[in-house]
């Protein structure tokens, strides 16, 4: 599959000279499939469902990247094409089913096909992601933007706003307890509805652990996130829980947190 030679088929950086402490991605921002795909072969109903991309999830980056003056990478090809928050060699990276959802297209993929869809997607993404981390002055702090389905396999979520981290859970624990001090409405959950061990904090480990910066995976269901008053609702809540985080997460200015490799 060919992209193009420019990595901005598959990336784009929102607001790349935001001067704030905080790096945002949102991996799942685009439900966009190249025509050469042929929709993969989905169902004409399941070809814009939470199967494809994150419902809602790029345009509350967005407003967390206004709110911030953060600068936010974000995918422009459906995670069923290939999934930015997954390794090459990881079989839900090209799903040939996801949830419910068939994947016809992404049946059957050999070695080679799937190495091209990783070259096209996952690493011009990885390349951009780490050239604008590259590029931030310490300290900052690393936030990714997801949302979920509230009904999967059959069975209601209750939870409304998770907070995930893989092996540092200060960001999200300072998160959580922001969220509980100022009773903000929303059922939130440490590590829900997944956790590290479903994978999902890919992007966590090898871009905010692996450097030794504060990290945090958002979780949002989407039902929240249908239109822009739920947008900037959940926009406006999270804002100050992420302020107060930061506050407690982040070193002072000038000086660096240790134990990360760079």
């Amino acid at each position: 599959m060919n992209l193009g030679h420019d990595a901005s088929a598959a990336v784009e950086v929102v607001n790349p000279d935001g001067a704030g402490r905080l790096v945002l991605v949102c991996e799942h921002a685009s439900d966009a499939i190249p025509p050469a795909l042929n929709d993969l072969g989905l169902r004409p109903g399941d070809r814009h469902s939470h199967a494809v991309w994150d419902i809602g999830a790029r345009a509350l980056a967005i407003t967390l990247s206004d709110a911030f003056d953060a600068p936010l990478v974000a995918g422009r090809i459906s995670r069923l094409v290939y999934d930015c928050n997954r390794p090459p060699e990881a079989a839900d990276a090209i799903p040939a089913r996801s949830e419910v959802i068939e994947v016809p297209g992404n049946r059957g993929l050999d070695a080679d096909a799937r190495a091209a869809r990783a070259e096209a997607v996952y690493h011009p993404f990885r390349r951009t992601l780490t050239a604008v981390l590259d590029a931030r002055p310490a300290p900052f702090a690393l936030v990714t933007v997801h949302s979920f389905t509230p009904v999967f396999n059959g069975r209601r979520r209750d939870v409304e706003l998770g907070l995930l981290h893989d092996s540092d859970p200060d960001l999200a624990r300072a998160a959580l307890h922001g969220a509980r001090a100022r009773d903000i409405g929303l059922d939130t959950r440490l590590n829900a509805p997944y956790d590290a061990s479903d994978g999902v904090t890919h992007t966590l480990r090898e871009h905010g652990v692996a450097r030794g910066v504060p990290n945090l995976m958002i979780e949002v269901s989407n039902a929240l996130l249908r239109d822009d008053a739920g947008v900037a609702r959940i926009g406006a809540t999270l804002a100050p829980l992420l302020r107060d985080a930061l506050a407690a997460c982040l070193p002072a200015a000038g000086r660096v947190r240790t134990g990360g490799a760079r």
